[in-house]
């Protein structure tokens, strides 16, 4: 089942998509918003899944799916923690800074606590200051309905809802004078961006297994790949795991969303990956790239975004139908000082 919010409001208006994302139909009389539908999942539940089976079979009114017209699935949240499951993705950022990576880092996740309050919709623009290092982050993330402190592996799998892709929007000039700070993100994480699309797990079919998505992930930045690497390799901490770990000391409730962090492949030798242009799977950021340059060339040589820029993410399944439709956002000059 796939369902997305249509903007209208502050937490938009929840509909339900055609497996090929050509339609939807309106979901007001199941819930009004997707939250409201997380909140009595129970209930909510068995009548999407009856509407979306009429939606296909053609028996409800319906409209054509435009994905400029989406907000985020989840236009605000409760609750936005993202990890760092890829530790390839860490250890080649933390290069970038000079920084050693502690051994513990395999062992136990990395997670941030963001803004949830305004995310960005597939289509809005990226609007920053260009001297802040405005970076793309493509990434996966679920959604949770309520998950006990303390859960158990069975109990955080069972609480995945719903899946989507991530652009978090990273500013790398500003990062490393909040982590030394020693107190985490907060200017250097502006609002994220989701799919236009967010889908049962089912909808996956033998993808998602084992806790995790195992299909590629693609970039473009200005029309050309940039990265497609796999989501289901090198995934240190699958998703339970992350939730296991955001929930050791607290509830989390209906709502949550759980990143997985930047998705990274390593090369077939073990080294950092490769970029599209030399036969490798690229990068799902421009910090990886650069960090890559700069261990090859002794300094980085792509710049990051620039107003003007463009950048896609989306995720194809093993027929080349899109399956959460596509994050595409313009970069764009902010006014403010």
């Amino acid at each position: 089942m796939k369902l997305a919010s249509l903007k209208s409001g502050r937490d938009g208006t929840l509909i339900v998509v055609s497996g090929d994302l050509s339609r939807a139909t309106p979901a007001n009389y199941v819930a009004p918003t997707l939250q409201s539908a997380l909140d009595g999942w129970e209930h909510a539940l068995p009548a999407l899944i009856e509407l979306a089976a009429r939606l296909e079979r053609d028996e409800v009114s319906s409209f054509p799916f435009r994905e400029q017209d989406c907000a985020a699935p989840l236009p605000r949240a409760y609750q936005w923690l993202d990890g760092s499951a890829y530790v390839n993705h860490v250890e080649l950022v933390r290069k970038a800074r000079g920084a050693e990576m502690p051994p513990s880092f395999w062992t136990d996740p990395l997670m941030y606590q963001g803004g949830s309050d305004t995310f960005l919709g597939p289509r809005d623009p990226i609007i920053m200051d260009e001297a802040w290092g405005i970076d793309f982050e493509a990434e996966i993330a679920v959604v949770t309905g309520d998950v006990p402190m303390g859960a158990t592996r069975e109990q955080a799998m069972r609480a995945i809802r719903l899946i989507m892709l991530v652009n978090d929007v990273s500013l790398r000039h500003l990062i490393p004078g909040e982590l030394g700070k020693g107190f985490g993100f907060l200017q250097s994480k502006p609002s994220s961006a989701f799919s236009p699309v967010a889908v049962t797990p089912d909808e996956l079919g033998d993808a998602w297994r084992d806790g995790k998505v195992h299909l590629p992930l693609a970039t473009y930045l200005n029309g050309r790949l940039f990265g497609c690497p796999y989501a289901g390799q090198e995934m240190t901490f699958d998703f339970p795991t992350l939730i296991m770990h955001a929930a050791k000391t607290r509830r989390l409730g209906a709502g949550t969303i759980v990143g997985s962090g930047t998705i990274s492949n390593r090369n077939a030798d073990g080294g950092p990956g490769k970029p599209i242009m030399d036969g490798g799977r690229g990068y799902s950021c421009i910090a990886e790239l650069r960090t890559v340059e700069t261990l090859l060339f002794g300094e980085p040589r792509t710049p990051f975004l620039k107003a003007g820029d463009a950048v896609t993410i989306l995720m194809e399944d093993r027929d080349g139908h899109s399956v959460f439709g596509s994050i595409l956002q313009n970069i764009e000059p902010s006014s403010h000082p």
